[in-house]
């Protein structure tokens, strides 16, 4: 039950979207496991560096890592970047509601703070559910920590070609917006009605950080924002972050693992929030030289 009010709350969240756009203005869950050397798993589990004997995938379904009932470095650090951005969608909100007055017609000078706003909720969700399900691996937070994963990943590419492009016009907005939120509400659906695919999620959640942060790379060389080099930061971060998940490794001491380091590298999202509060400034500043 709880999985499908989390599903209808996606459906939600893209109605939100379309309308952001108009007005943008303004305990075990049975995982997949490949078992190898049986023969020899007590040796492997004494050697435990050398042999991973039990793997399954991560949130994204970009690397294979230990699958254990109970993660703590891999729950600490989700629960540090969900403080991370919870701190910055706030400093974000007060942002624009003291420091960036409004307009004559009540709506903000920075054009995407509805946007920002919704990529915000989807990333704190996202890492409340990593922690989630890092600290309990159960069917319920396994799917819950994918779908959300899976609407952050598609929200932050639509985000990235709406701010990256400079679309402003409403209509543009809704068509571009409109199949790629059609498209990850359906694989969200197949993952969690029909067939929890890990290889098929891999390749699509691949497909859109890998688009995204090219985006965003292409944008920042020539753009001439004075914050660019913040958006070099998060786009160096993400761009390892995807590498550790890729190339595993046998967890040291059982604990630090490929995923565990993807998650460190997640904790760019500071510098993130600060470009976003710059980039509000810098159309503010854009449009009050517009105005004389």
């Amino acid at each position: 039950m709880a999985l499908r009010y989390s599903i209808c709350a996606l459906l939600t969240l893209a109605a939100c979207l379309l309308t952001s756009s108009v007005h943008a203005s303004e305990g075990d869950s049975d995982p997949i496991y490949i078992i190898s050397d049986m023969i020899v798993l007590v040796y492997d589990i004494i050697k435990w560096n050398e042999h991973s004997t039990s793997r399954e995938l991560d949130w994204t379904g970009l690397c294979p890592r230990v699958s254990e009932e109970w993660e703590p470095v891999s729950a600490a650090l989700s629960t540090f970047i969900l403080a991370i951005q919870f701190q910055g969608w706030i400093s974000f909100c007060l942002f624009l509601n003291f420091k960036l007055p409004l307009l004559q017609n009540n709506k903000h000078y920075y054009e995407y703070a509805g946007l920002w706003h919704i990529y915000g909720l989807l990333a704190m969700n996202f890492w409340f559910w990593s922690a989630g399900f890092h600290s309990r691996q159960v069917e319920l937070t396994e799917k819950l920590e994918i779908s959300s994963g899976v609407a952050l990943l598609g929200f932050s590419l639509i985000l990235a070609i709406l701010r990256a492009f400079n679309v402003k016009d409403e209509a543009t907005r809704v068509m571009v917006s409109a199949p790629l939120i059609a498209f990850v509400t359906t694989h969200i659906l197949f993952l969690n009605f029909y067939e929890l695919d890990h290889g098929l999620n891999m390749k699509v959640c691949l497909a859109m950080e890998v688009t995204r942060l090219l985006i965003w790379a292409t944008w920042a060389v020539v753009t001439r924002h004075p914050s660019h080099w913040k958006v070099w930061v998060v786009v160096i971060s993400g761009g390892l972050a995807v590498f550790f998940k890729i190339y595993d490794f046998p967890p040291y001491m059982g604990y630090l693992d490929a995923h565990t380091f993807s998650h460190f590298f997640s904790i760019a999202s500071y510098f993130w929030w600060s470009f976003i509060k710059d980039d509000a400034e810098f159309h503010r500043t854009a449009h009050l030289k517009k105005m004389k």
